[in-house]
């Protein structure tokens, strides 16, 4: 589909001329003689670009331009005048222009100008949804339970360094989740972010994996390959499951983490990169290194940031966000009309054991969404193992904000048992201000 550009000025034959130039490249043209024409134009035709006059009775370009900022209107502007100087440019600049035409221009310079522009709002584009999109994962990188909370708060902290981070914790707890949010988090942001799942290759293939191979390095191997190691210089390498790796592999991974180089499969030359490890598995590596399974040596190089997930039986405080999360996310992505969880539904959920964690509940939302049709789930369409569980809950725990409520108390108990009823010391580690912390207590009814 042409871009649609409309052109604001007060002289019919510069608007016959730019339409004609601008119809001959492709674009879709739409004409106003006044300001007051183009900002209704703006909100009725919504072009992708307007091409702005300067020089106009009654609201000038900027007067114009300033309307539209001031109606959080984000459509480019491209200002032309003749009367081109500084004091004008940075004026329109400021208010938002893309760029600044002085007649007499030649068309290519015109064309030039709404290429750059319609490029730059593009890129503006996909800059928000990747940012909303980045937002809505790493919500999931959120918590009430003082675990997961100082988890959070570790991981933050960890990002800004360069040291290598060992991520424990049961299977779906949220591990690359909490990688992801940690390479966001870090200087390398905008560097490439590998996973590597260690336990879903063959040794042979995880080795190529990781390091590459030369050409003819093995029957097979016809051409050269870079590993992901050398695919993610400066960036950060997420290696999942890595207490499953093979004794060999151990030893070679080893020696890149001491030398910060390796050669690839088949190869004599020494290839240094700049990567940040991250590693992460579900198995108690202290017990492999024990039992001579995993090298006491690699151990301690992977382990010099452990950040340990708490199981969401653990945290079950945040199952009715995490439900309610999940909920929104799957009935955008089939375009069903759900707007949360009913009560009696919630109350399965939170009593359920999560073997799963994180990621069960996120299969049993998604099960839910896509077989019924809305507007709440509802226990009946939970399955089975979930539907069947009796509510462990207080009897009064009959509606969601009671269910929330409830874990509240928990919460916060919890918090004041720890601390000797110590209510600074128990907002802090809840992560909430004294003075809310208080008003949740007389709320909450906790003596």
């Amino acid at each position: 589909m042409a871009d649609k550009i409309l052109i604001v000025d007060d002289e019919p034959f510069n608007l016959d001329v730019l339409e004609q130039e601008l119809t001959d490249r492709g674009y879709a043209i739409v004409r106003a003689r006044s300001g007051s024409e183009a900002l209704q134009k703006v909100e009725t035709v919504a072009p992708d670009l307007v091409l702005l006059d300067y020089m106009m009775p009654g609201m000038s370009g900027l007067d114009v331009l300033r309307a539209l900022r001031d109606s959080d209107s984000d459509v480019p502007v491209v200002m032309i005048t003749a009367h081109g100087s500084i004091e004008v440019a940075v004026q329109a600049m400021k208010l938002g222009a893309i760029d600044f035409v002085v007649k007499p221009f030649e068309p290519e310079h015109i064309v030039l100008a709404i290429q750059k522009a319609l490029e730059h709002q593009r890129l503006r584009r996909e800059v928000a949804a990747f940012t909303q999109e980045t937002g809505e994962r790493y919500h999931l990188v959120t918590s009430a339970s003082p675990a997961m909370a100082q988890a959070i708060d570790l991981a933050r902290k960890a990002a800004a360094s360069r040291a290598t981070v060992l991520l424990l914790g049961e299977s779906g707890t949220g591990k690359e989740v909490f990688a992801r949010a940690i390479h966001a988090w870090s200087d390398r942001v905008h560097e490439p972010f590998v996973a590597i799942n260690c336990v879903g290759l063959s040794r042979e293939l995880l080795e190529s994996e990781l390091f590459g191979h030369e050409k003819g390095a093995f029957t097979g191997a016809h051409r050269l390959k870079k590993g992901k190691l050398e695919l993610a210089h400066r960036g950060t390498v997420f290696l999942d499951e890595v207490g499953d790796i093979s004794q060999e592999l151990q030893t070679k991974l080893l020696r890149f983490l001491q030398e910060r180089d390796f050669e690839r499969v088949g190869g004599t030359r020494p290839i240094s990169v700049d990567v940040r490890i991250l590693a992460a598995t579900n198995r108690d590596l202290e017990a492999a290194v024990k039992h001579g399974k995993f090298r006491e040596d690699l151990y301690h190089r992977l382990n010099v940031i452990a950040i340990t997930l708490p199981p969401l039986r653990e945290r079950r405080g945040d199952i009715p966000e995490l439900a309610r999360y999940f909920v929104d996310r799957f009935s955008r992505e089939t375009k069903k009309p759900f707007t949360g969880v009913a009560p009696e539904a919630l109350q399965r959920l939170v009593a359920y054991a999560w073997p799963g964690n994180v990621r069960e509940l996120a299969n049993v939302i998604e099960r839910a969404v896509v077989l019924s049709e809305g507007p709440h789930v509802a226990a009946h369409d939970l399955p089975p193992r979930v539907a069947a569980v009796a509510s462990a809950r207080p009897a009064d725990a009959g509606t969601y904000q009671a269910a929330v409520n409830a874990y509240r108390r928990e919460l916060i108990i919890g918090a004041l048992g720890r601390t000797g009823g110590n209510r600074a010391a128990a907002a802090t580690a809840l992560g909430l201000n004294r003075t809310h912390l208080l008003r949740l207590i007389r709320a909450l009814g906790i003596e």
